[in-house]
Protein backbone atom coordinates (compact mmCIF):
# COMPACT_ATOMS: atom_id res chain seq x y z
CA UNK A 1 0.00 0.00 0.00
CA UNK A 2 1.37 3.41 -0.96
CA UNK A 3 0.29 4.73 2.20
CA UNK A 4 1.74 2.10 4.57
CA UNK A 5 4.82 3.98 5.95
CA UNK A 6 2.84 6.97 7.39
CA UNK A 7 0.22 4.34 8.66
CA UNK A 8 3.33 2.98 10.82
CA UNK A 9 4.30 6.00 11.55
CA UNK A 10 1.20 6.96 12.91
CA UNK A 11 1.41 3.77 14.96
CA UNK A 12 4.51 4.83 16.59
CA UNK A 13 3.13 8.27 16.88
CA UNK A 14 0.66 7.24 18.84
CA UNK A 15 3.03 5.04 20.78
CA UNK A 16 4.72 7.88 21.92
CA UNK A 17 1.82 9.57 22.78
CA UNK A 18 0.70 6.73 25.00
CA UNK A 19 3.95 6.39 26.98
CA UNK A 20 4.81 10.22 26.98
CA UNK A 21 6.04 10.74 30.80
CA UNK A 22 3.69 13.36 31.95
CA UNK A 23 0.32 11.23 31.32
CA UNK A 24 -1.17 10.33 34.52
CA UNK A 25 -4.47 10.82 34.13
CA UNK A 26 -7.17 10.20 31.37
CA UNK A 27 -7.62 14.33 30.54
CA UNK A 28 -3.79 13.84 30.03
CA UNK A 29 -4.23 10.90 27.45
CA UNK A 30 -7.08 12.61 26.09
CA UNK A 31 -5.48 16.07 25.00
CA UNK A 32 -2.44 13.56 23.41
CA UNK A 33 -4.59 12.27 21.24
CA UNK A 34 -5.79 15.43 20.40
CA UNK A 35 -2.39 16.63 19.71
CA UNK A 36 -1.70 13.74 17.74
CA UNK A 37 -4.99 14.77 15.86
CA UNK A 38 -3.26 18.02 14.98
CA UNK A 39 0.45 16.86 14.20
CA UNK A 40 -0.82 14.49 11.77
CA UNK A 41 -2.61 16.82 9.45
CA UNK A 42 0.26 19.41 10.14
CA UNK A 43 2.89 16.53 8.67
CA UNK A 44 0.46 16.03 5.83
CA UNK A 45 0.68 20.05 5.41
CA UNK A 46 3.72 19.94 5.46
CA UNK A 47 4.73 17.09 3.42
CA UNK A 48 2.41 18.52 0.42
CA UNK A 49 4.07 22.15 0.75
CA UNK A 50 7.43 20.82 0.27
CA UNK A 51 8.28 22.72 -3.11
CA UNK A 52 11.09 24.84 -2.79
CA UNK A 53 10.91 25.26 -7.02
CA UNK A 54 7.07 26.86 -6.30
CA UNK A 55 7.10 27.91 -3.21
CA UNK A 56 4.17 29.56 -1.70
CA UNK A 57 3.21 29.87 2.24
CA UNK A 58 1.52 27.94 4.42
CA UNK A 59 0.08 28.56 8.35
CA UNK A 60 2.76 26.56 10.31
CA UNK A 61 0.58 26.04 13.01
CA UNK A 62 -2.45 27.15 14.47
CA UNK A 63 -5.59 26.10 16.59
CA UNK A 64 -6.08 23.02 15.40
CA UNK A 65 -2.44 22.21 14.66
CA UNK A 66 -0.17 23.32 18.03
CA UNK A 67 3.43 22.67 18.18
CA UNK A 68 6.54 24.29 20.29
CA UNK A 69 4.10 26.40 22.62
CA UNK A 70 2.64 28.79 19.81
CA UNK A 71 2.23 31.88 20.63
CA UNK A 72 -1.35 32.82 20.67
CA UNK A 73 -0.92 36.60 19.40
CA UNK A 74 0.78 35.40 16.47
CA UNK A 75 0.35 33.76 12.68
CA UNK A 76 3.43 31.78 11.89
CA UNK A 77 3.57 31.42 8.12
CA UNK A 78 6.83 29.60 6.31
CA UNK A 79 7.82 28.18 2.72
CA UNK A 80 11.05 26.25 1.67
CA UNK A 81 13.51 27.73 -0.21
CA UNK A 82 17.13 26.42 -1.18
CA UNK A 83 20.27 28.29 -0.56
CA UNK A 84 21.28 28.55 -4.60
CA UNK A 85 17.80 30.58 -5.66
CA UNK A 86 16.43 34.03 -5.40
CA UNK A 87 13.07 34.68 -4.28
CA UNK A 88 10.39 37.45 -3.97
CA UNK A 89 8.52 38.25 -1.08
CA UNK A 90 5.45 40.78 -1.65
CA UNK A 91 3.16 41.90 0.60
CA UNK A 92 1.42 44.67 2.21
CA UNK A 93 2.22 45.47 6.26
CA UNK A 94 -1.12 45.12 8.19
CA UNK A 95 -1.45 46.78 11.52
CA UNK A 96 0.22 44.32 13.59
CA UNK A 97 2.51 45.22 16.33
CA UNK A 98 5.30 43.11 14.76
CA UNK A 99 6.23 41.47 10.96
CA UNK A 100 9.66 39.00 11.59
CA UNK A 101 11.38 36.93 9.36
CA UNK A 102 13.47 34.37 9.95
CA UNK A 103 15.78 32.23 7.67
CA UNK A 104 16.65 28.68 9.04
CA UNK A 105 19.37 25.69 8.43
CA UNK A 106 16.62 22.85 9.14
CA UNK A 107 13.39 22.31 11.22
CA UNK A 108 13.71 21.53 14.99
CA UNK A 109 14.92 18.02 15.34
CA UNK A 110 14.53 15.39 19.18
CA UNK A 111 18.14 16.51 19.75
CA UNK A 112 19.31 20.33 18.10
CA UNK A 113 17.34 23.29 17.64
CA UNK A 114 18.16 24.76 13.75
CA UNK A 115 20.37 27.70 13.13
CA UNK A 116 18.96 31.10 12.56
CA UNK A 117 21.12 32.38 9.59
CA UNK A 118 18.87 35.41 9.22
CA UNK A 119 16.87 36.94 11.52
CA UNK A 120 14.53 40.84 10.58
CA UNK A 121 11.76 42.61 11.34
CA UNK A 122 10.29 45.08 8.98
CA UNK A 123 12.18 47.63 10.50
CA UNK A 124 15.20 46.32 8.26
CA UNK A 125 13.29 47.22 4.83
CA UNK A 126 11.29 50.05 2.98
CA UNK A 127 7.35 50.06 3.02
CA UNK A 128 5.51 51.90 0.69
CA UNK A 129 2.98 54.66 2.42
CA UNK A 130 0.14 51.92 1.45
CA UNK A 131 1.97 49.41 3.41
CA UNK A 132 3.09 47.60 0.68
CA UNK A 133 6.50 46.36 -0.08
CA UNK A 134 8.76 43.72 -1.61
CA UNK A 135 12.00 41.95 -0.64
CA UNK A 136 14.43 39.28 -2.01
CA UNK A 137 16.06 36.53 -0.30
CA UNK A 138 19.42 34.99 -2.64
CA UNK A 139 22.49 34.34 -3.47
CA UNK A 140 23.33 38.34 -4.08
CA UNK A 141 24.92 40.70 -2.29
CA UNK A 142 23.46 41.88 0.62
CA UNK A 143 21.35 45.48 0.49
CA UNK A 144 18.55 47.56 2.18
CA UNK A 145 15.60 45.07 0.71
CA UNK A 146 18.09 42.21 -0.54
CA UNK A 147 18.96 39.52 2.35
CA UNK A 148 21.71 36.70 1.34
CA UNK A 149 21.18 33.65 2.00
CA UNK A 150 23.28 31.80 3.73
CA UNK A 151 24.95 27.98 3.23
CA UNK A 152 22.24 25.99 4.29
CA UNK A 153 19.14 27.96 3.86
CA UNK A 154 16.39 25.97 4.10
CA UNK A 155 13.33 27.33 5.45
CA UNK A 156 12.12 31.07 5.64
CA UNK A 157 9.90 31.65 8.54
CA UNK A 158 7.17 34.47 8.88
CA UNK A 159 5.52 35.97 12.15
CA UNK A 160 2.96 38.21 12.14
CA UNK A 161 2.18 39.33 16.03
CA UNK A 162 -0.73 40.70 17.20
CA UNK A 163 -1.26 42.74 20.48
CA UNK A 164 -4.74 44.25 20.16
CA UNK A 165 -6.66 41.24 18.72
CA UNK A 166 -9.15 43.55 18.18
CA UNK A 167 -7.97 46.52 16.78
CA UNK A 168 -5.39 45.64 14.39
CA UNK A 169 -5.88 44.03 10.96
CA UNK A 170 -4.03 41.16 8.89
CA UNK A 171 -1.39 41.98 6.44
CA UNK A 172 -1.41 40.15 2.89
CA UNK A 173 1.83 37.83 1.96
CA UNK A 174 3.61 35.96 -1.01
CA UNK A 175 6.07 34.60 -2.30
CA UNK A 176 7.58 33.61 -5.59
CA UNK A 177 10.78 31.93 -7.16
CA UNK A 178 12.27 34.58 -9.42
CA UNK A 179 13.73 31.96 -12.12
CA UNK A 180 10.10 29.65 -12.11
CA UNK A 181 7.68 32.24 -12.17
CA UNK A 182 5.10 31.80 -15.24
CA UNK A 183 5.79 27.76 -15.53
CA UNK A 184 4.79 24.94 -13.87
CA UNK A 185 6.41 22.08 -12.19
CA UNK A 186 6.18 18.50 -13.53
CA UNK A 187 2.39 16.82 -12.81
CA UNK A 188 2.72 14.53 -9.48
CA UNK A 189 3.75 10.85 -10.04
CA UNK A 190 3.06 7.78 -8.06
CA UNK A 191 6.49 7.57 -7.20
CA UNK A 192 6.23 11.14 -5.59
CA UNK A 193 3.05 10.27 -3.51
CA UNK A 194 4.76 7.76 -2.35
CA UNK A 195 7.74 9.90 -1.18
CA UNK A 196 5.23 12.64 0.15
CA UNK A 197 3.58 9.98 2.76
CA UNK A 198 7.20 8.56 4.00
CA UNK A 199 8.25 12.09 4.31
CA UNK A 200 4.93 13.34 5.96
CA UNK A 201 5.52 10.27 8.43
CA UNK A 202 9.51 11.18 9.51
CA UNK A 203 7.94 14.87 10.16
CA UNK A 204 5.37 13.53 12.13
CA UNK A 205 7.45 11.39 14.34
CA UNK A 206 10.42 14.03 14.69
CA UNK A 207 7.78 16.74 15.59
CA UNK A 208 6.01 14.52 18.71
CA UNK A 209 9.84 13.47 19.73
CA UNK A 210 11.26 16.96 19.25
CA UNK A 211 8.29 18.58 22.00
CA UNK A 212 8.91 16.17 23.85
CA UNK A 213 12.51 17.20 24.81
CA UNK A 214 12.22 20.30 24.21
CA UNK A 215 10.82 21.46 27.55
CA UNK A 216 13.32 19.12 28.99
CA UNK A 217 16.18 21.98 27.55
CA UNK A 218 14.70 24.72 28.54
CA UNK A 219 12.05 24.53 31.45
CA UNK A 220 11.83 21.36 33.44
CA UNK A 221 15.53 22.37 34.68
CA UNK A 222 14.39 25.24 36.49
CA UNK A 223 12.94 25.74 40.25
CA UNK A 224 9.59 24.89 39.72
CA UNK A 225 6.81 27.87 40.25
CA UNK A 226 9.66 30.09 39.26
CA UNK A 227 10.44 32.27 35.96
CA UNK A 228 13.79 33.15 34.33
CA UNK A 229 15.22 36.37 34.33
CA UNK A 230 14.68 38.27 29.98
CA UNK A 231 16.78 36.57 27.66
CA UNK A 232 17.21 35.97 24.31
CA UNK A 233 14.79 33.50 22.82
CA UNK A 234 16.92 30.28 21.17
CA UNK A 235 16.79 30.03 18.39
CA UNK A 236 18.19 33.65 16.91
CA UNK A 237 15.61 36.19 16.99
CA UNK A 238 17.16 38.74 17.40
CA UNK A 239 14.58 41.32 18.87
CA UNK A 240 12.71 38.98 20.86
CA UNK A 241 13.19 38.19 24.47
CA UNK A 242 11.42 36.07 26.32
CA UNK A 243 11.03 34.81 30.24
CA UNK A 244 10.68 30.93 30.91
CA UNK A 245 9.61 28.68 33.73
CA UNK A 246 6.89 25.63 34.52
CA UNK A 247 4.17 25.86 37.30
CA UNK A 248 2.55 22.81 39.60
CA UNK A 249 -0.48 24.56 41.92
CA UNK A 250 -2.98 23.09 43.61
CA UNK A 251 -6.64 24.36 43.03
CA UNK A 252 -6.52 26.21 46.09
CA UNK A 253 -2.98 28.35 45.05
CA UNK A 254 -3.13 30.70 42.82
CA UNK A 255 0.66 32.38 41.49
CA UNK A 256 0.93 36.27 41.20
CA UNK A 257 3.48 37.20 38.37
CA UNK A 258 4.38 40.53 39.02
CA UNK A 259 5.84 42.44 35.59
CA UNK A 260 6.62 46.01 34.55
CA UNK A 261 4.49 47.02 30.97
CA UNK A 262 7.10 47.24 28.79
CA UNK A 263 7.81 50.02 26.07
CA UNK A 264 8.02 47.63 23.47
CA UNK A 265 5.64 46.94 21.15
CA UNK A 266 4.41 43.77 21.95
CA UNK A 267 4.64 41.81 25.64
CA UNK A 268 2.27 38.82 26.00
CA UNK A 269 2.40 35.88 28.80
CA UNK A 270 0.41 32.53 28.29
CA UNK A 271 0.65 29.30 29.78
CA UNK A 272 0.98 25.68 27.95
CA UNK A 273 -0.17 22.27 28.28
CA UNK A 274 2.41 19.34 29.61
CA UNK A 275 2.42 18.60 25.38
CA UNK A 276 4.23 21.96 24.93
CA UNK A 277 1.35 23.97 23.32
CA UNK A 278 -0.92 26.82 24.15
CA UNK A 279 -3.80 25.79 26.18
CA UNK A 280 -7.48 26.75 24.71
CA UNK A 281 -7.06 29.90 24.05
CA UNK A 282 -9.79 31.12 22.06
CA UNK A 283 -12.82 30.08 24.60
CA UNK A 284 -10.42 30.70 28.15
CA UNK A 285 -7.96 33.37 29.17
CA UNK A 286 -5.31 31.71 29.28
CA UNK A 287 -2.97 34.58 27.54
CA UNK A 288 -2.49 38.35 27.84
CA UNK A 289 -0.82 40.98 25.74
CA UNK A 290 0.16 44.27 27.47
CA UNK A 291 -2.69 45.67 25.82
CA UNK A 292 -5.01 43.28 26.68
CA UNK A 293 -4.53 43.44 30.70
CA UNK A 294 -5.03 45.73 33.30
CA UNK A 295 -1.49 47.89 34.10
CA UNK A 296 -1.74 48.88 37.73
CA UNK A 297 -0.91 52.44 38.67
CA UNK A 298 2.56 51.60 39.32
CA UNK A 299 2.89 50.65 36.37
CA UNK A 300 3.15 46.66 36.47
CA UNK A 301 1.30 44.06 35.07
CA UNK A 302 -0.16 41.28 37.71
CA UNK A 303 -1.00 37.88 36.05
CA UNK A 304 -3.40 35.84 38.67
CA UNK A 305 -2.84 31.79 37.68
CA UNK A 306 -4.90 29.55 39.40
CA UNK A 307 -8.01 26.81 39.01
CA UNK A 308 -10.43 28.96 40.61
CA UNK A 309 -11.75 31.98 39.69
CA UNK A 310 -10.77 34.81 41.72
CA UNK A 311 -13.28 37.58 40.26
CA UNK A 312 -10.18 39.81 38.69
CA UNK A 313 -9.48 41.44 35.31
CA UNK A 314 -5.94 39.40 34.70
CA UNK A 315 -6.98 35.86 36.05
CA UNK A 316 -4.81 33.50 33.86
CA UNK A 317 -7.42 30.51 33.37
CA UNK A 318 -5.09 26.98 33.70
CA UNK A 319 -8.30 25.23 32.72
CA UNK A 320 -7.66 21.79 34.70
CA UNK A 321 -4.14 21.92 33.77
CA UNK A 322 -2.26 21.57 37.32
CA UNK A 323 0.96 21.49 35.76
CA UNK A 324 2.43 23.35 33.18
CA UNK A 325 4.14 25.79 31.04
CA UNK A 326 4.61 29.47 31.96
CA UNK A 327 6.21 32.13 28.93
CA UNK A 328 6.45 35.76 28.59
CA UNK A 329 7.83 37.11 25.27
CA UNK A 330 8.41 40.82 24.38
CA UNK A 331 9.27 41.30 20.46
CA UNK A 332 10.29 44.33 18.60
CA UNK A 333 12.65 45.32 21.17
CA UNK A 334 15.08 48.38 19.95
CA UNK A 335 17.28 47.56 23.51
CA UNK A 336 18.31 44.12 25.91
CA UNK A 337 16.12 43.47 28.80
CA UNK A 338 17.69 43.33 32.16
CA UNK A 339 16.53 41.50 35.15
CA UNK A 340 14.62 44.97 36.61
CA UNK A 341 12.53 44.17 33.38
CA UNK A 342 11.42 40.75 34.47
CA UNK A 343 9.02 38.74 36.48
CA UNK A 344 8.90 38.04 39.97
CA UNK A 345 6.72 34.94 41.00
CA UNK A 346 5.21 34.38 44.00
CA UNK A 347 2.56 31.34 45.05
CA UNK A 348 -0.61 32.06 47.76
CA UNK A 349 -3.13 31.14 48.46
CA UNK A 350 -6.16 32.36 46.34
CA UNK A 351 -7.86 33.23 49.82
CA UNK A 352 -5.09 35.46 50.33
CA UNK A 353 -5.31 37.48 46.77
CA UNK A 354 -7.17 40.46 48.30
CA UNK A 355 -4.06 40.73 50.92
CA UNK A 356 -1.53 40.13 48.86
CA UNK A 357 -2.00 42.26 45.81
CA UNK A 358 -2.14 45.73 46.06
CA UNK A 359 -4.62 47.18 43.69
CA UNK A 360 -7.00 44.47 44.18
CA UNK A 361 -10.43 45.91 44.37
CA UNK A 362 -9.57 48.46 41.36
CA UNK A 363 -8.68 44.49 39.21
CA UNK A 364 -11.72 43.22 39.99
CA UNK A 365 -14.51 41.94 37.38
CA UNK A 366 -17.88 41.08 37.18
CA UNK A 367 -18.97 37.79 35.49
CA UNK A 368 -20.84 39.07 32.90
CA UNK A 369 -17.78 41.68 31.94
CA UNK A 370 -15.45 38.32 32.01
CA UNK A 371 -17.77 36.99 29.58
CA UNK A 372 -17.60 39.48 27.21
CA UNK A 373 -13.81 39.44 27.52
CA UNK A 374 -14.36 35.57 26.28
CA UNK A 375 -16.93 36.84 23.29
CA UNK A 376 -14.44 39.53 22.66
CA UNK A 377 -11.50 36.89 22.23
CA UNK A 378 -14.06 34.48 20.34
CA UNK A 379 -14.52 36.70 17.58
CA UNK A 380 -11.42 37.73 17.49
CA UNK A 381 -9.34 34.78 16.74
CA UNK A 382 -12.29 33.91 14.06
CA UNK A 383 -11.41 37.06 12.00
CA UNK A 384 -7.66 37.09 12.35
CA UNK A 385 -8.43 33.11 10.89
CA UNK A 386 -9.96 34.39 7.70
CA UNK A 387 -8.67 37.82 7.48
Amino acid sequence: MLTESFAAAVAEAEKLITQAPHVQTDQDLTEGYDYLAGSIRASLQMAWAYDRDFPYFVQSTGPYTKMGLDNPDTLYFHAYIREDAEYVVTGKRGSTADLSFQVLNGDYSPVDVPDSLTAFDDREFDIAEDGSFEIRFGPGKAGRNYFTLGDGSAMLIVREVYSDWTGEERGMIKIRRTDTTGSAPPAPTKDLMAKRYTVAGKILIGRIKTFLAFPKWFYLKLPVNTMTEPRLTPGGLATQFSSVGHYDLADEEAMIITVPASEAPYQGFQLGSMWYISLDYINHQTSLTADQARIDPDGKIRYVVSERDPGLVNWIERTGHAKGYLQIRWQRLSRDLKPSDGPAVEVVPVSELARKLPFHEDARITPAEYKDRIAARQAAVATRMVG
